[in-house]
Protein backbone atom coordinates (compact mmCIF):
# COMPACT_ATOMS: atom_id res chain seq x y z
CA UNK A 1 0.00 0.00 0.00
CA UNK A 2 1.47 2.98 -1.50
CA UNK A 3 1.98 6.24 1.69
CA UNK A 4 -0.52 9.00 1.61
CA UNK A 5 -0.10 12.45 -0.16
CA UNK A 6 -1.88 14.09 2.70
CA UNK A 7 -1.58 13.20 6.40
CA UNK A 8 -5.10 15.30 7.74
CA UNK A 9 -7.25 17.40 6.26
CA UNK A 10 -5.97 20.54 7.70
CA UNK A 11 -2.64 19.19 5.34
CA UNK A 12 -4.23 19.80 2.87
CA UNK A 13 -5.99 23.29 3.29
CA UNK A 14 -2.44 24.70 4.32
CA UNK A 15 -0.52 23.02 1.42
CA UNK A 16 -3.34 23.56 -0.92
CA UNK A 17 -3.22 27.54 0.38
CA UNK A 18 0.82 27.43 0.05
CA UNK A 19 0.10 26.42 -3.95
CA UNK A 20 -2.18 29.38 -4.23
CA UNK A 21 -5.50 27.35 -4.10
CA UNK A 22 -7.53 28.85 -1.20
CA UNK A 23 -9.93 25.39 -0.29
CA UNK A 24 -12.65 25.04 2.15
CA UNK A 25 -13.15 22.75 4.29
CA UNK A 26 -15.16 20.97 2.41
CA UNK A 27 -12.81 21.04 -0.54
CA UNK A 28 -10.22 19.95 1.65
CA UNK A 29 -11.87 16.90 3.35
CA UNK A 30 -13.00 15.43 0.09
CA UNK A 31 -9.28 15.70 -1.45
CA UNK A 32 -8.10 14.14 1.65
CA UNK A 33 -10.65 11.44 1.40
CA UNK A 34 -9.94 10.38 -2.04
CA UNK A 35 -6.27 10.30 -1.45
CA UNK A 36 -6.84 8.24 1.82
CA UNK A 37 -9.36 6.04 0.13
CA UNK A 38 -7.66 5.74 -3.22
CA UNK A 39 -10.38 6.56 -5.06
CA UNK A 40 -11.08 8.64 -7.99
CA UNK A 41 -12.30 12.54 -7.26
CA UNK A 42 -15.27 13.68 -9.64
CA UNK A 43 -15.44 17.16 -9.57
CA UNK A 44 -19.03 19.26 -11.19
CA UNK A 45 -20.07 22.49 -11.66
CA UNK A 46 -20.01 25.47 -13.62
CA UNK A 47 -16.79 26.58 -16.10
CA UNK A 48 -14.52 29.08 -14.39
CA UNK A 49 -15.30 27.67 -10.53
CA UNK A 50 -11.72 26.19 -10.35
CA UNK A 51 -12.08 22.88 -10.97
CA UNK A 52 -9.04 22.57 -13.60
CA UNK A 53 -7.20 24.72 -10.58
CA UNK A 54 -8.01 22.44 -8.10
CA UNK A 55 -6.01 19.65 -9.93
CA UNK A 56 -3.39 21.96 -10.79
CA UNK A 57 -2.60 22.77 -6.75
CA UNK A 58 -2.72 18.85 -5.82
CA UNK A 59 0.05 18.33 -8.10
CA UNK A 60 1.90 21.59 -7.00
CA UNK A 61 1.13 20.86 -3.00
CA UNK A 62 2.34 17.04 -3.67
CA UNK A 63 5.41 17.34 -5.89
CA UNK A 64 3.52 15.45 -8.11
CA UNK A 65 3.71 15.31 -12.23
CA UNK A 66 0.65 16.31 -13.37
CA UNK A 67 -0.65 14.48 -16.61
CA UNK A 68 -3.96 15.99 -18.19
CA UNK A 69 -6.44 14.07 -20.45
CA UNK A 70 -8.14 17.45 -22.43
CA UNK A 71 -11.45 15.48 -23.48
CA UNK A 72 -13.62 16.65 -26.66
CA UNK A 73 -15.87 15.21 -28.82
CA UNK A 74 -15.24 12.12 -30.51
CA UNK A 75 -11.78 11.51 -28.56
CA UNK A 76 -11.34 7.68 -28.62
CA UNK A 77 -8.84 4.84 -27.17
CA UNK A 78 -6.22 5.85 -29.49
CA UNK A 79 -5.84 9.50 -28.47
CA UNK A 80 -6.43 8.59 -24.35
CA UNK A 81 -4.65 5.61 -24.16
CA UNK A 82 -2.41 4.63 -26.36
CA UNK A 83 -1.42 4.09 -30.20
CA UNK A 84 1.64 2.49 -32.26
CA UNK A 85 3.54 4.89 -34.48
CA UNK A 86 2.26 2.96 -37.79
CA UNK A 87 5.00 5.26 -40.02
CA UNK A 88 7.98 3.80 -37.99
CA UNK A 89 6.50 0.45 -38.41
CA UNK A 90 6.25 0.59 -41.80
CA UNK A 91 9.61 1.81 -42.21
CA UNK A 92 10.86 -0.94 -40.04
CA UNK A 93 8.64 -2.96 -42.00
CA UNK A 94 10.24 -2.52 -45.28
CA UNK A 95 13.62 -2.62 -43.99
CA UNK A 96 13.21 -5.94 -42.71
CA UNK A 97 11.43 -7.60 -45.88
CA UNK A 98 13.76 -9.98 -46.27
CA UNK A 99 13.86 -10.80 -42.28
CA UNK A 100 10.88 -13.85 -41.30
CA UNK A 101 7.85 -11.78 -40.20
CA UNK A 102 8.20 -13.52 -36.80
CA UNK A 103 11.15 -11.76 -36.05
CA UNK A 104 9.48 -7.98 -37.88
CA UNK A 105 6.58 -8.47 -35.85
CA UNK A 106 8.56 -9.12 -32.18
CA UNK A 107 10.28 -5.83 -33.51
CA UNK A 108 7.70 -3.83 -34.59
CA UNK A 109 5.50 -4.11 -31.82
CA UNK A 110 7.54 -3.60 -29.34
CA UNK A 111 8.14 -0.26 -26.23
CA UNK A 112 9.98 1.36 -29.20
CA UNK A 113 6.74 2.08 -31.67
CA UNK A 114 4.47 2.79 -28.56
CA UNK A 115 3.01 6.39 -28.16
CA UNK A 116 1.73 6.63 -24.55
CA UNK A 117 -1.24 9.08 -24.16
CA UNK A 118 -2.09 10.75 -20.90
CA UNK A 119 -3.91 7.37 -19.51
CA UNK A 120 -1.25 5.21 -20.14
CA UNK A 121 1.79 7.57 -19.58
CA UNK A 122 0.03 8.28 -15.79
CA UNK A 123 -0.51 4.41 -15.13
CA UNK A 124 3.08 3.88 -16.33
CA UNK A 125 4.88 6.19 -14.12
CA UNK A 126 6.65 5.31 -10.70
CA UNK A 127 6.80 8.84 -9.29
CA UNK A 128 3.82 10.37 -7.48
CA UNK A 129 1.30 11.46 -10.93
CA UNK A 130 -1.62 13.72 -10.60
CA UNK A 131 -3.79 12.32 -13.28
CA UNK A 132 -6.70 15.34 -14.46
CA UNK A 133 -9.68 13.86 -16.66
CA UNK A 134 -10.90 17.07 -17.69
CA UNK A 135 -14.25 18.20 -19.05
CA UNK A 136 -14.88 14.34 -19.43
CA UNK A 137 -18.75 15.36 -20.19
CA UNK A 138 -18.06 16.97 -23.67
CA UNK A 139 -16.28 12.62 -24.56
CA UNK A 140 -18.85 10.68 -25.80
CA UNK A 141 -20.39 8.03 -23.44
CA UNK A 142 -17.95 5.52 -24.86
CA UNK A 143 -15.05 7.18 -23.36
CA UNK A 144 -16.64 6.48 -20.13
CA UNK A 145 -16.82 2.77 -20.61
CA UNK A 146 -12.79 3.10 -21.19
CA UNK A 147 -12.19 4.81 -17.72
CA UNK A 148 -14.19 2.25 -15.72
CA UNK A 149 -11.48 -0.35 -17.21
CA UNK A 150 -8.83 1.72 -16.31
CA UNK A 151 -9.33 3.32 -13.89
CA UNK A 152 -10.76 0.04 -12.51
CA UNK A 153 -7.91 -1.90 -11.32
CA UNK A 154 -5.77 1.08 -12.60
CA UNK A 155 -4.09 -0.98 -15.04
CA UNK A 156 -4.12 -1.44 -19.31
CA UNK A 157 -3.66 -4.53 -21.37
CA UNK A 158 -2.03 -4.06 -24.64
CA UNK A 159 -2.31 -7.28 -26.69
CA UNK A 160 1.18 -7.58 -28.39
CA UNK A 161 2.94 -6.32 -25.26
CA UNK A 162 0.73 -7.57 -22.02
CA UNK A 163 -0.98 -5.98 -18.88
CA UNK A 164 0.40 -2.78 -17.83
CA UNK A 165 0.14 -2.18 -13.65
CA UNK A 166 0.43 0.70 -12.42
CA UNK A 167 3.45 0.63 -10.47
CA UNK A 168 1.53 3.86 -8.30
CA UNK A 169 -1.55 4.62 -8.65
CA UNK A 170 -1.95 8.22 -9.17
CA UNK A 171 -4.21 10.60 -7.64
CA UNK A 172 -7.11 10.92 -10.29
CA UNK A 173 -9.42 14.32 -10.44
CA UNK A 174 -11.94 13.85 -13.35
CA UNK A 175 -14.02 16.90 -13.79
CA UNK A 176 -17.23 17.97 -15.71
CA UNK A 177 -19.24 21.20 -16.28
CA UNK A 178 -22.36 19.13 -15.95
CA UNK A 179 -23.79 19.69 -19.72
CA UNK A 180 -24.54 15.84 -20.02
CA UNK A 181 -25.02 13.65 -16.73
CA UNK A 182 -22.42 10.94 -16.55
CA UNK A 183 -23.12 7.01 -16.47
CA UNK A 184 -24.21 5.77 -12.76
CA UNK A 185 -21.25 3.19 -12.76
CA UNK A 186 -18.74 5.91 -13.53
CA UNK A 187 -20.07 7.91 -10.42
CA UNK A 188 -20.21 4.90 -7.80
CA UNK A 189 -16.65 4.72 -8.28
CA UNK A 190 -15.98 8.02 -7.77
CA UNK A 191 -16.20 10.54 -4.53
CA UNK A 192 -18.08 13.60 -5.79
CA UNK A 193 -17.48 17.36 -5.27
CA UNK A 194 -19.39 20.29 -6.12
CA UNK A 195 -17.87 23.43 -6.52
CA UNK A 196 -19.90 26.56 -7.15
CA UNK A 197 -18.67 30.14 -7.67
CA UNK A 198 -17.51 30.88 -3.73
CA UNK A 199 -18.98 33.37 -1.59
CA UNK A 200 -17.74 37.14 -2.22
CA UNK A 201 -15.76 36.83 1.43
CA UNK A 202 -13.63 34.33 -0.17
CA UNK A 203 -13.36 35.43 -3.18
CA UNK A 204 -11.75 38.17 -2.08
CA UNK A 205 -9.77 36.27 -0.35
CA UNK A 206 -8.65 34.38 -3.79
CA UNK A 207 -8.25 37.64 -5.28
CA UNK A 208 -6.00 39.77 -2.90
CA UNK A 209 -4.07 36.44 -2.39
CA UNK A 210 -3.39 36.23 -6.83
CA UNK A 211 -2.72 40.04 -7.00
CA UNK A 212 -1.10 41.36 -4.09
CA UNK A 213 -0.81 44.75 -4.25
CA UNK A 214 -4.46 45.23 -4.85
CA UNK A 215 -6.48 47.44 -2.07
CA UNK A 216 -8.69 45.75 0.34
CA UNK A 217 -11.70 48.15 -0.60
CA UNK A 218 -11.05 47.99 -4.24
CA UNK A 219 -11.12 44.09 -3.92
CA UNK A 220 -14.50 44.24 -1.96
CA UNK A 221 -15.88 46.35 -4.26
CA UNK A 222 -14.66 44.14 -7.34
CA UNK A 223 -16.10 40.57 -5.53
CA UNK A 224 -19.72 42.86 -5.65
CA UNK A 225 -19.76 43.80 -8.98
CA UNK A 226 -18.51 40.53 -9.98
CA UNK A 227 -21.53 38.47 -7.63
CA UNK A 228 -24.18 41.29 -9.01
CA UNK A 229 -23.02 40.15 -12.83
CA UNK A 230 -23.20 36.63 -12.22
CA UNK A 231 -26.97 37.16 -10.89
CA UNK A 232 -27.69 38.23 -14.38
CA UNK A 233 -28.97 35.81 -17.21
CA UNK A 234 -25.94 35.93 -19.37
CA UNK A 235 -24.39 33.38 -21.39
CA UNK A 236 -21.44 32.68 -19.42
CA UNK A 237 -21.15 34.32 -16.11
CA UNK A 238 -17.29 35.88 -15.05
CA UNK A 239 -15.24 33.01 -14.09
CA UNK A 240 -12.62 32.80 -10.87
CA UNK A 241 -9.74 33.77 -13.18
CA UNK A 242 -11.62 36.66 -14.66
CA UNK A 243 -12.26 38.05 -11.77
CA UNK A 244 -8.18 37.90 -11.13
CA UNK A 245 -7.88 39.07 -14.40
CA UNK A 246 -9.80 42.27 -13.93
CA UNK A 247 -8.15 42.82 -10.82
CA UNK A 248 -4.69 43.30 -12.90
CA UNK A 249 -6.48 45.61 -14.95
CA UNK A 250 -7.33 47.91 -11.94
CA UNK A 251 -3.90 47.93 -11.04
CA UNK A 252 -2.94 48.50 -14.48
CA UNK A 253 -5.40 51.55 -14.87
CA UNK A 254 -4.45 52.83 -11.69
CA UNK A 255 -8.21 53.03 -10.53
CA UNK A 256 -8.38 52.89 -7.07
CA UNK A 257 -12.22 52.52 -6.75
CA UNK A 258 -14.58 51.61 -8.65
CA UNK A 259 -17.42 53.88 -10.88
CA UNK A 260 -19.67 53.61 -13.52
CA UNK A 261 -17.34 54.71 -16.23
CA UNK A 262 -14.10 52.04 -14.82
CA UNK A 263 -16.59 49.44 -14.85
CA UNK A 264 -18.42 49.53 -18.54
CA UNK A 265 -14.48 50.41 -20.06
CA UNK A 266 -13.02 46.98 -19.06
CA UNK A 267 -16.03 44.90 -18.98
CA UNK A 268 -14.17 43.13 -21.53
CA UNK A 269 -12.20 41.44 -19.42
CA UNK A 270 -15.51 40.02 -17.26
CA UNK A 271 -17.29 39.25 -20.42
CA UNK A 272 -16.56 37.62 -23.52
CA UNK A 273 -20.02 38.19 -25.34
CA UNK A 274 -21.57 41.40 -26.77
CA UNK A 275 -25.24 40.55 -25.84
CA UNK A 276 -24.16 40.12 -21.92
CA UNK A 277 -22.07 43.55 -22.78
CA UNK A 278 -25.92 44.87 -23.54
CA UNK A 279 -27.39 43.49 -20.39
CA UNK A 280 -24.67 44.04 -17.87
CA UNK A 281 -25.12 47.74 -18.87
CA UNK A 282 -28.58 47.92 -19.06
CA UNK A 283 -29.52 45.99 -15.48
CA UNK A 284 -26.58 46.62 -13.56
CA UNK A 285 -27.25 49.08 -10.61
CA UNK A 286 -23.92 49.69 -10.16
CA UNK A 287 -24.52 52.25 -7.18
CA UNK A 288 -27.07 49.60 -5.20
CA UNK A 289 -24.20 46.69 -5.99
CA UNK A 290 -21.32 49.28 -4.62
CA UNK A 291 -23.43 50.86 -2.05
CA UNK A 292 -26.26 48.29 -0.44
CA UNK A 293 -27.54 50.92 2.07
CA UNK A 294 -28.48 52.61 -0.95
CA UNK A 295 -32.20 53.07 -2.12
Amino acid sequence: MQAPLFGSVDEVVERLAGAGYLASTAVATTVFLADRLGKPLLVEGPAGVGKTELARAVAIATGSELVRLQCYEGIDESRALYEWNHAKQLLRITAARDEAWEDTRDQVFSEEFLLTRPLLTAIRRPDPTVLLIDELDKADVEMEGLLLEVLGDFQVTVPELGTITAARRPFVLLTSNATRELSEALKRRCLFLHLDFPVPELERDIVTTQVPGLDGQLAESLVRVVAALRELELRKAPSIAESIDWARTLLALGADSLDEQVVHTSLGVLLKYQTDHRKAIAELRLDRVLDPSSP
